[in-house]
């Protein structure tokens, strides 16, 4: 029996019976119909080969060579947060019948994957104030774009416009959406650390589809959605908000405040960092809306037996329907990932994130007065939540290094974004204790 390598998809004796069968002399025999002007007539410039001992050794001093929030003291934060994640989590999402999981086509051996997807769901209805939710998204900032789609779609208005208070990638990838479904995007001008009321107001007209804020908005502080739901609704406006949906623990649900779709990321709770992703998307919206919502819902009823049982209620999506309905060409959730913070928040309980959420608020705020006694001018005017913006007597990016040297990952560097040349967003999450925030005023302070 031919031997078998973990990396190697044959052996020299396995190619050797195949070229034998088609009876060939070589490789090269193969690709003989191919012109000899694009074929590779030397080695690729790549290390060689080693043994799978010394690889791992390699791979390992090389990934050791990354810092992460296990070693400096993160205050980064701009849409990816550090923050506690209960053991719990990775130990249900290693489960095989969990982590190989396809899309529960068939319910009569999903059940599990369906109960978990839509136990998810009824928790992000339960944060938002929302009727119903979808079974995830890839991540909070396309989710914002398939709400605006969705806007323009149901109100056959062309135009949109986003808060400029809202994350700069979530507008440049809602930008790109826009073109190729042909809708415009305005944007509404910040006054300060929130959006301009009266901006907004002159802009929304008979022809917007939609208008879209962020809460708490990407300088971290509180949009004021009820007087922003007056001006959309005044105008037959839908009012798409982007939540944090941990800071949903503690704010008023956008839902109870007037919103037709609410969508953000689940990063916050129950997925890591990971240097950037993949991170789990969530989309809800009110029940007028619902059959328009992209991807799936799950449902729950009974069977034939009169038991429990769930499956996929709705799927709006293009290869289920005819593609001129479908409302979305979404091809896949992040079902892994909507698991991880199903079972991060049933961990944490109601209270467990209230205080979670809690802690966030408190802690930035003795880092912002902190700051403040130390002569630095904060940003923010309004109430904010686990992010803030400081004023620094050198650039920000300086800032950073002088951090990094402290064993610290600083803040966000804001100039070149919102012409805030020398400002720093900064995020506290509950992981950071109160010596680091000590050691991380001293450090700031140090440099004027």
């Amino acid at each position: 029996m031919t031997a078998r390598f973990r990396y190697l998809p044959d052996t020299i004796e396995d190619q050797q019976a195949m070229l034998d069968f088609l009876k060939m002399d070589s490789l090269d025999d193969l690709y003989a119909d191919l012109p000899k002007s694009i074929r590779l007539t030397e080695p690729l410039t790549i290390p060689a080969a080693l043994p799978e001992s010394l690889l791992v050794k390699k791979m390992h001093q090389l990934a050791g060579r990354n810092i992460n929030a296990n070693q400096y003291s993160y205050f980064l934060g701009a849409g990816t947060y550090d923050h506690f994640i209960p053991s719990v989590v990775n130990h249900v999402i290693s489960r095989s019948e969990f982590y190989t999981a396809y899309t529960p086509y068939q319910p009569e051996i999903s059940q599990g994957e369906l109960q978990a997807i839509f136990e998810f769901q009824t928790m992000v209805c339960e944060l938002t104030g929302m009727d119903v939710a979808n079974s995830s998204m890839y991540d909070g900032f396309t989710a914002v774009a398939e709400a605006a789609a969705l806007a323009v779609t149901s109100t056959k208005r062309p135009k949109v416009i986003v808060a400029e208070t809202v994350h700069p990638e979530t507008r440049a990838i809602l930008a790109t959406n826009a073109e190729g479904l042909e809708y415009t995007v305005n944007t509404a001008e910040r006054t300060g650390d929130i959006t301009s009321l009266t901006c907004l107001a002159e802009q929304t007209d008979e022809q917007t589809a939609a208008i879209i804020v962020q809460y708490p908005n990407f300088l971290g502080s509180i949009e004021d959605l009820a007087e922003i739901k007056k001006i959309a609704q005044d105008n037959g406006a839908l009012f798409i908000v982007s939540a944090n949906p941990l800071a949903l623990a503690v704010l008023q649900a956008p839902g109870k405040l007037g919103a037709d779709i609410v969508v953000g990321d689940m990063q916050p709770l129950g997925i890591p960092m990971s240097f950037g992703g993949p991170h789990c998307g969530y989309f809800a919206a009110t029940k007028k809306l619902m059959r328009k919502i992209p991807g799936r819902i799950v449902g729950q009823s009974n069977d034939a037996d009169g038991k429990r049982g769930f499956t996929l209620a709705l799927q709006a999506r293009e290869q289920h329907i005819r593609r001129e309905r479908a409302s979305s060409n979404i091809c896949s959730n992040q079902a892994l990932n909507a698991l991880a913070s199903a079972v991060c928040m049933s961990a944490l309980g109601k209270k467990g994130i209230q205080q979670m959420a809690k802690l966030n608020i408190e802690k930035a705020d003795y880092l912002a007065n902190q700051l403040r006694e130390k002569g630095f001018p904060i940003h923010n005017q309004s109430a904010f939540f686990n992010e803030f913006v400081v004023e620094l007597p050198v650039s920000t990016k300086d800032a950073n290094q002088a951090l990094f040297e402290a064993g610290f990952i600083g803040g966000f560097d804001l100039s070149g974004i919102y012409s805030l040349d020398t400002h720093m967003l900064i995020a506290v999450t509950e992981q950071r204790t109160k010596e680091e925030i000590d050691q991380f005023v001293a450090v700031l302070g140090a440099l004027s």
